[in-house]
């Protein structure tokens, strides 16, 4: 009886576990100033499934944090920062 209760309580904590976040990584040419931070952070603000945005202008990169692994796709991601002025040279992603 103890190991019934033990496997429906493991098996309850692995059902409860959250998805990981999955992390976008964008290359983009054209980043140079801190308006082009600020503009990129709120046109991927906007977007429901990302919960962060980090821009390096030294690198020329921005890094998306997306919830429950969903994330824009490449396609998606490419237009709007198209939109915004810039060029998609890479796009990485991480679970």
């Amino acid at each position: 009886m103890k190991k019934i209760l033990f496997l429906t309580a493991i098996a309850f904590i692995l059902q409860a576990t959250p998805v990981l976040a999955a992390t976008v990584n964008v290359r983009v040419s054209g980043l140079v100033c801190d308006f082009c931070a600020q503009s990129i952070k709120k046109t991927f603000g906007k977007q429901d499934s990302v919960t962060d945005v980090k821009v390096d202008l030294d690198a020329g990169s921005i890094t998306l944090t997306t919830k429950d692994n969903t994330s824009p796709d490449d396609a998606t991601i490419t237009k709007l920062i198209r939109d915004s002025g810039y060029t998609v040279t890479a796009i990485e992603r991480t679970p």
